[in-house]
């Protein structure tokens, strides 16, 4: 069974040969073929290349195309800073939202015009025409709310919802609208399906009936482009008490990547019964402790994971959010031979 057949059963609630894995290896993939994080996050070429041999030589059931949450903010002309060993992020020092009446600047761009998110629709279809009939091919994007707080900055940010909403809105509307036409382009690559950061779509950040207002109505119009298309909407949030209930209303996707439970359950058996049915789970193994983590801790880990959502599909072992990109690959490797034996449905 490919991992293209494997996924796809597991998406309709069936069980397939064995459960999918996806250690969501990103920027540690750049040590593969020698490069440096910034070639890695800026050359389509350079990244495709390192995302195909670690899905060859870790044997994953999907590749996702999570390079930094920097790409469409930088094509909206943010400062972007490349650290030598972590991922891309803005100049706070330098922000292109400087004050309120700032967001009245940030207009509607062509994504195919933009040098990241060009290169990003490039690596697509590298990844579709190298492994699109094997393997899932992910594209991974930022939510708009998401990408207006890489413009202004967080705190700022958050204090302007308060005290200037509309102003906000503004700038969400129409980094919306870009989503609407460079969503329109990666699946014109054939990509499987899109994956969104939901970041603020979590109790630790901020309520449910904020998240709606400021960022879920737009998503609502983003996933049913998506839909229409018949390509698969997924949803991607690593923050704590993660909104699940909201998120599947608005934008029904076909899976959901967390790496805490929702708000509205109190154990992976609860998650299971509540959602299992709704959108298929991806996760939860923590990054963080993978690190530290002996093999057989990672294993354990893993098959406890197994035991808590395999039964009935809909169930992906991943990682809750990005592998360490400093890390070694070894933890990784525990994961997928785990699936590989443990994970087994017959």
């Amino acid at each position: 069974m490919t991992s293209l057949e494997r996924v796809s059963k597991t998406l309709k609630f069936e069980e397939p040969d064995r459960v999918p894995v996806y250690p969501l290896l990103s920027g540690v993939t750049r040590t593969l073929v020698n490069a440096t994080y910034e070639q890695w996050a800026l050359e389509a070429d350079t990244c495709a290349a390192a995302y195909i041999k670690a899905a060859e030589l870790y044997r994953l059931d999907a590749i996702c195309t999570l390079t930094d949450l920097s790409v469409e903010a930088a094509d909206f002309g943010a400062k972007i800073i490349y650290p030598e060993n972590e991922a891309a992020h803005p100049d706070f020092g330098h922000r292109l939202i400087e004050t309120v009446e700032d967001y009245k600047s940030i207009t509607p761009i062509k994504p195919q015009q933009g040098k990241r998110m060009s290169e990003h629709i490039r690596l697509c279809e590298k990844l579709v025409a190298a492994k699109g009939k094997e393997v899932p091919i992910i594209a991974f994007t930022f939510g708009p709310l998401g990408i207006v707080s890489m413009l202004r900055g967080q705190e700022q940010m958050f204090m302007d919802l308060v005290l200037e909403p509309e102003a906000v809105k503004y700038a969400v509307s129409a980094v919306a609208e870009t989503l609407m036409e460079y969503y329109d382009a990666l699946m014109d690559t054939g990509v499987h399906a899109i994956m969104v950061d939901t970041l603020f779509a979590s109790k630790s950040i901020m309520s449910k009936s904020m998240w709606l207002e400021f960022e879920g109505e737009y998503m609502r119009g983003l996933a049913e482009k998506v839909h229409q298309r018949g390509c698969m909407m997924m949803i991607h949030n690593c923050g704590n008490g993660i909104y699940f209930d909201v998120q599947i209303e608005t934008m029904q996707p076909e899976a959901i990547s967390f790496l805490h439970l929702p708000d509205d359950v109190t154990s992976p058996a609860e998650l299971k019964a509540k959602y299992g049915r709704k959108t298929t789970l991806i996760g939860h193994v923590d990054p963080t402790w993978i690190v530290q983590a002996s093999e057989d801790e990672v294993r354990a880990r893993c098959q406890e994971q197994i035991d808590q959502y395999k039964q009935g599909g809909g169930y992906i072992l991943a990682t809750g959010c990005e592998y360490p990109a400093n890390a070694d690959l070894r933890n990784a490797e525990v994961m997928v031979e785990t699936a590989e034996t443990y994970g087994r449905y017959r």
